[in-house]
């Protein structure tokens, strides 16, 4: 039976999702894990497409770190530089005799001028030096400006704090089977009012055209009111599913991805926060369910949340569910 024919005609489609509809001219996933889009803009230029202050927002801690110190270090190489070529007589207080320590004595200087700290034994005599060490002041204060603004913006940026399970899985669902993936919040916050939409999109040939399809998924529970422990998301494969009897063969030899949106309320910003990402087919599990992530403590007055287990899964049997839907078809 071809995939045409076993997607459920009944299951609804989305008409306008964002990611077009040709396949043909689309590479790869549609969502990294990371919850990014999959595209690469070109057709203008770099400085125009990209915006400074999100990239510096949405970069690692490390690369932020790395960047602030690279641009310090380089800007105080270039001044260090212009004071060592014009010479050392234009900076009074310098008592060195080798080069290596000229130039040292040039970094230095710039480095106490870019702060503004300026120690004292060494300053700029004349002209020339004056003005470009009052230059190198004002650029100073607007670096440390902005990298202050960067670093609040940063501190403060309101974040949903939510981590996925790598995999999703097919797993027992009373007595079917269901979609499953699971998240939990990893930090010291408190979200509220939660919301889940699951979508999938599969390329498909339909008409001798390759095209993108997509299907809102129905979950099992689409809110909840507080997100404190894991929240398992449940899509029952039923009748009107998709998905509905789609053996493990159809999930290696599909191209398919289940992308999920979360929207929380954050009462510590008092804003909306979102978190998203996506699991391929190759990234889901056929036969499998998930391993329970909390307890409660030695004397019963805590609930422990086992943050590592959040992809612990165990095997299934789940062939009872393909039986009951082949039976069902024939």
């Amino acid at each position: 039976m071809s995939l045409i024919r076993k997607l459920n005609t009944r299951a609804k489609t989305e008409i306008n999702t964002g990611f077009g509809a040709n396949a043909a001219d689309y590479g790869g996933r549609f969502l990294n894990k990371s919850g990014k889009a999959n595209i690469e803009k070109r057709g203008i230029r770099f400085l125009e497409r990209t915006s400074w202050y999100h990239t510096m927002l949405a970069i690692p801690r490390w690369q932020f770190l790395l960047v602030i110190f690279a641009f310090y270090v380089i800007v105080n190489l270039i001044f260090g530089s212009v004071y060592y070529f014009i010479g050392a007589e234009h900076l009074k207080g310098m008592n060195v005799t080798s080069e290596l320590e000229k130039f040292g004595e040039s970094f230095f200087f710039s480095a106490q001028t870019f702060t503004t700290v300026g120690y004292g034994r060494i300053s700029p005599d004349g002209f020339l030096s004056s003005s470009i060490a009052a230059f190198e002041a004002l650029l100073g204060l607007l670096s440390f400006a902005l990298a202050t603004g960067l670093f609040y913006g940063r501190f403060s940026k309101p974040k949903a704090y939510l981590k996925f399970s790598e995999n999703a899985i097919i797993a027992p669902y009373k007595d079917i089977t269901a979609l499953m993936l699971r998240m939990a919040p990893f930090k010291n916050t408190t979200l509220t009012d939660a919301e889940a939409k699951l979508t999938l999109g599969m390329i498909i040939e339909e008409n001798g055209k390759v095209t993108n399809k997509f299907f809102p998924l129905e979950l099992e529970f689409e809110k909840a009111s507080a997100l404190t422990l894991n929240w398992t998301i449940v899509h029952p494969i039923t009748e009107n599913s998709p998905l509905y009897n789609f053996s493990a063969e159809d999930f290696a030899n599909t191209h398919g991805e289940m992308i999920i949106f979360i929207k929380a309320f954050d009462d510590m910003f008092s804003n909306t926060v979102v978190a998203r990402s996506s699991y391929t087919f190759k990234e889901i599990v056929v036969g499998a369910k998930f391993i329970p992530m909390y307890h409660r403590n030695e004397d019963g007055s805590r609930t422990i949340l086992e943050l590592d287990k959040l992809n612990s899964f165990t095997e299934a049997d789940i062939s009872y569910a393909f039986a009951n839907a082949s039976q069902a078809v024939s």
